[in-house]
């Protein structure tokens, strides 16, 4: 790999990325199908399905430090090894002992999130029939708590060992299910009732099921089995775990206080914040498959002590990023009508426009902070990146919770809150690497 990136840079990247842009942007769409069928159902069913998604993207975000350790780690690990063989028998310790992990913490979550889902349901605002049908949602999705957390501990393995190709065959395999199976299980088919809103939630939960499986497999395949699980590599695993998980309750209180305010500005803005919000989610999973490479190559330069090419790889993943961002804001502005046409209701296309645009507008700016997010998961960086976003979070939430849900600009000024939010993030993240601010890891030297 050092050798193949001081030939070729933009090559060796690119050949990373673009299986994990697959990977990532299957689930996304998927999330658009989702929206595009529950859009058929009425305004009520959308803005529940908002209410949901974002509630369990927020509960499963903080969890993601299981992918993230595991990749940084077993990146490095490769970086530092001389033997291959070496360092696949230390990582299949890791990658088993993070999906055992991801299993026991997941069955905690779905219990929890079983009993707990009216309350929360209740914080974002929802009332009605919006309340009912959000509530079941949640607790059908939450069926596939542990198969998440596997996959992101099975994903964050594979694509550490720069094994991008696994991960892309299993997200489209499970996503493609996932999409057949909302066809029939929201509108029926064949004897089988349509159950709308639930049967999305029960399509995501068995996809994600099987995509466990096949991902522990996959795993399995590439490392091999260890003799028996190794407890004392927990910590290892763990450690990371504080300052990633609060860095992702800090990330997810802003977008669902977001999207609290929405629901409250009324079921319409609820409706349109959901379908800018998974167009957004869509381009920042895009722009994510820059930042895992960038991880990936960024952790195992950091193995062989190559400071100076890692910081090379954080030059070609912000290039690169920006870019990406720019051409996807442009595509969202181009876009913007057929949007309108598909998926947002006919009482709530006064509302869209303006947040369609200013989200079009954040593109570059969420390249940037995904391209260093990425950078600082690779060099260990995690409490900085703790901290960033901690301060972007008080001034973005403060505006959210100012916003007067009766004013007729209440959603507009719900997504300039978000962008101001992913701004001084993407300041945050340049700025410790060029020109280093503080201890930063990829401080520059010769």
């Amino acid at each position: 790999m050092s050798e193949s990136f001081s030939r070729s840079p933009h090559r060796t990247f690119l050949g990373l990325s673009l299986p994990v842009l697959g990977s990532l942007v299957a689930e996304p769409l998927t999330g658009m199908v989702d929206t595009a069928f529950i859009a058929r159902l009425g305004t009520d069913a959308l803005a529940a399905l908002g209410v949901g998604t974002m509630l369990l993207s927020a509960l499963f975000w903080v969890f993601s430090f299981l992918g993230i350790a595991v990749q940084t780690q077993i990146g490095t690990l490769y970086g530092k090894s001389q033997q291959v063989r070496k360092a696949a028998d230390e990582a299949a310790r890791l990658s088993v002992l993070a999906m055992t992990l991801g299993l026991l913490i997941g069955l905690v979550l779905c219990v929890m999130g079983v009993l707990l889902a009216p309350a929360a349901v209740r914080v974002m605002g929802a009332e009605g029939d919006l309340l009912t049908m959000a509530v079941v949602y949640v607790r059908l999705r939450m069926i596939g708590a542990p198969a998440i957390l596997i996959g992101l501990a099975a994903f964050g393995a594979l694509r550490g060992a720069q094994d991008m190709r696994r991960p892309l065959l299993i997200a489209a395999g499970i996503n493609g299910l996932n999409i057949l199976l909302d066809a029939v299980l929201i509108f029926g088919f064949a004897g089988i009732p349509a159950l709308g809103v639930a049967g999305a939630a029960l399509a995501s939960a068995i996809s994600q099921w099987i995509g466990a499986f096949w991902a522990v497999a996959a795993v399995v395949k590439r490392f091999g089995l260890p003799e028996a699980l190794d407890w004392g590599l927990a910590r290892r695993v763990l450690a990371p775990g504080g300052n990633l998980f609060l860095r992702a309750a800090f990330l997810n209180a802003l977008l669902v206080l977001g999207t609290r305010q929405a629901t409250l500005i009324g079921p319409g803005a609820g409706a349109v914040h959901q379908v800018i919000r998974s167009a957004w989610i869509f381009t920042a999973l895009f722009l994510d498959a820059f930042a895992i490479s960038g991880q990936s190559l960024v952790a195992f330069f950091i193995g062989t002590g190559k400071i100076s090419r890692a910081r090379h790889v954080a030059w070609v993943v912000c290039i690169w990023s920006l870019a990406t961002g720019a051409l996807l804001g442009a595509g969202m502005l181009l876009s913007q009508s057929w949007m309108q046409k598909i998926y947002i209701p006919s009482e709530a296309a006064a509302l869209f426009v303006i947040p369609w645009w200013i989200a079009a507008f954040s593109q570059p700016l969420n390249g940037l902070t995904f391209a260093t997010d990425g950078i600082h998961w690779g060099s260990g960086d995690y409490r900085y990146l703790r901290n960033a976003v901690l301060v972007a979070l008080l001034p973005g939430a403060l505006i959210i919770l100012l916003t007067d849900v009766t004013s007729p600009s209440a959603l507009i000024q719900v997504w300039c809150a978000i962008v101001l939010w992913t701004s001084i993030r993407a300041l945050a993240g340049i700025l410790r690497i060029w020109p280093g601010w503080g201890a930063a890891p990829l401080a520059n030297t010769v």
